[in-house]
């Protein structure tokens, strides 16, 4: 790779680093070219882009970034064969690896970063799954401001029944 190209692939990583705000670091060393298309399909089908890189020009695109970022604990999880999941929801990539690992061993974790916070370790495949996408809490907050409102219109409602029925029954008694 000539120092030109260098240069291009570590523009090109800060670019995808700026654009996505959540990555995850794997190795998918031991995966045949077979299993590694698969997993590419997979990716693409959720929105997921996945990139094969190499270490030492992952961390000088990372260097170049504001320092609140915290892509430094990040360093030390760039050693070996280094593939980049980048995705704009939290869980997305997590779910794909843990989908695709009911089938096969790998690929490892190696760490993941979520809002300037570091997952590090293969373990952490199943917190990171669970998490809850932006979509997910914005559900839940409107579901838990729809339920009180539902349950002053359900009162006006049965209490209007309620009132028609005592006003029945005291024009009855009337009669």
């Amino acid at each position: 790779m000539t120092r030109s190209e260098k240069h291009t692939a570590v523009e090109e990583l800060k670019v995808k680093f700026e654009k996505f705000p959540f990555f995850y670091l794997t190795d998918p060393s031991t995966l045949s070219v077979e299993k590694i298309n698969i997993l590419r399909r997979v990716c693409f089908e959720k929105g997921i882009e996945i990139q094969v890189v190499k270490n030492t020009l992952a961390i000088k695109a990372l260097e170049g970034a504001p320092e609140d970022k915290n892509y430094a604990s990040i360093y030390d999880s760039l050693k070996g064969p280094t593939a980049i999941m980048f995705s704009e929801i939290a869980n997305a990539p997590a779910k794909v690896l843990e989908e695709f690992r009911k089938k096969n061993d790998m690929p490892e974790l190696k760490a993941a970063y979520i809002d300037t916070d570091v997952y590090v370790g293969d373990e952490q495949i199943k917190a990171l799954a669970s998490l809850k996408s932006k979509e997910d809490l914005i559900g839940d907050v409107i579901l838990l401001l729809q339920s009180p409102i539902k349950t002053v219109i359900s009162s006006l409602n049965s209490g209007q029944n309620t009132l028609s029925g005592l006003l029945k029954a005291l024009e009855n008694r009337a009669e």
